[in-house]
């Protein structure tokens, strides 16, 4: 019964997610359509596969126009890259109307788009690119990520040398921003510059100004399963999946059969995973690598083998999820800080678990102590070359005196009579071996 519901589990989490996917809505072949579509949070791998599904939805519907409808803090830069990918491709106008920010990637994003509109009290700017730590990053990609603010400004005929100094501080420009100061403008600084294509406080406005008042609206919501994936694949949320599953799995080990902990481990894993595949982000060969690191792992704990197994399955683990990762340097930090932390969790649980009696069941506590009768084997290695007499006939066991005790032994091999007298050359633990003089 537990392993049917495991399988189901696994089931659900692999390939149940896809019954949750959003079907587009009918709509009149002869009425004008504008789709809307949100852009919030964190801009990520996720995001970028909710976008590239809402796209193909509304050229399928012959969508007159795309509205991406901003509101997000920034994210990862090849994510970004991407969705300006998604846009410059796309066959339709794409408008991006910002409500009520857009910051970092967002504004590339929104710099992208064919015309770009804003609601009053809105920003958008301060695009300086920074690693996952917060910290500068180097000149060459310094250099790289403002050529392309610049390239999405020019191409749009938008201030090229405005976009560039909401990704470099080493630009200033008077009336706006001071050098050594990132660039995030307002609605009324972007207005007032034209750097915006206009202002509109509600929807119905800006569909009057483009021409679509009388057009469907069709909002696409993001599926319960590109919800999760854009959780699951936040390199935090990650972290912290394959800090458990880690941390359970080697609980899982060391203690007999299938039980809470590996039930865990199996949960993390198969979230970490199935939100990635459904991402976009990994594929069936880094499931492969996984069940294999965790097999080798196994291996290792049971059969010695001089730790080349484990070692193995170690790298094996490593790789799938470097793999998942949307770059081997996130993927490496997510490694790295999980195996820390489950380090952490498994020692601070080891310590709860003496001080309750579930430690009886994982280390053994039962010794056999001369207090309680028992008595260990005696060292008979003091025999070894000393001469003595049958006591018995050997055939090949037998007893013998020896150093003026009585000694079980055994011969060579060959009969030796009683009153013969013997060596002892060979102490094997209990086992005295003699041969006739």
């Amino acid at each position: 019964m537990k392993n049917r519901t495991v399988a189901l589990i696994m089931l659900l989490l692999f390939t149940g997610m896809s019954i949750f996917t959003v079907q587009p809505p009918a709509v009149s072949a002869e009425q004008e359509t504008v789709y809307v579509i949100p852009i919030g949070g964190a801009v990520e791998q996720g995001l970028h596969r909710y976008l590239e599904r809402s796209f193909r939805e509304a050229e399928e519907a012959g969508a007159q126009a795309i509205i991406l409808e901003i509101n997000t803090p920034g994210g990862a830069v090849d994510a970004a890259t991407q969705i300006r990918d998604l846009i410059y491709g796309a066959d339709m106008p794409v408008y991006a109307y910002v409500r009520w920010s857009a910051i970092s990637a967002g504004a590339y994003i929104a710099l992208s788009a064919d015309a770009l509109y804003m609601a009053p009290g809105s920003n958008i700017g301060a695009a300086e690119i920074q690693d996952m730590s917060g910290a500068e990053i180097d000149e060459k990609t310094r250099s790289w990520w403002e050529s392309e603010m610049r390239s999405v400004a020019e191409r749009q005929g938008r201030d090229e040398q405005v976009a560039a100094a909401m990704a470099s501080p080493e630009i200033a420009i008077e009336g706006l921003v001071a050098e050594g100061e990132i660039l995030t403008l307002t609605t009324a600084e972007a207005e007032r510059i034209d750097f915006t294509d206009g202002v509109f406080t509600t929807y119905s406005e800006l569909y009057e100004h483009l021409g679509l008042a009388d057009a469907a609206v069709e909002r696409i919501p993001l599926s319960p399963a590109e919800e999760l994936a854009r959780l699951i694949t936040h390199p935090a949320v990650a972290t912290l999946l394959i800090t458990i599953g880690l941390a359970a799995l080697v609980m899982e080990v060391m203690t007999a059969g299938f039980g809470v902990a590996g039930l865990v481990s199996l949960l993390s894993f198969s979230l970490f995973f199935g939100g990635h595949i459904v991402a976009g982000l990994a594929g069936r060969e880094v499931i492969f690598l996984f069940v294999i690191g965790v097999i080798l792992m196994l291996v290792e704990a049971f059969v010695p083998n001089f730790g080349i197994l484990g070692l193995s399955g170690i790298a094996s683990l490593t790789a799938s999820v470097v793999l998942s990762a949307s770059t081997t340097g996130q993927g490496l930090r997510i490694m790295i800080i999980s195996v820390f932390l489950a380090g952490v969790i498994i020692a601070l649980s080891f310590r709860m678990l003496q001080k309750t009696g579930l430690w009886s069941q994982i280390i053994l506590q039962y010794a056999e102590t001369k207090d309680l009768g028992y008595v260990g084997p005696s060292d008979l290695t003091y025999l070894l070359d000393k001469t003595g007499k049958a006591v018995t006939f050997l055939r090949p066991s037998g007893t013998a005196e020896i150093d003026g005790k009585r000694v079980d032994v055994v011969s060579e091999g060959g009969f030796i009579a009683q009153d013969t007298e013997v060596k002892v050359v060979k102490v094997e633990g209990t086992r005295v071996v003699v041969r006739p003089l």
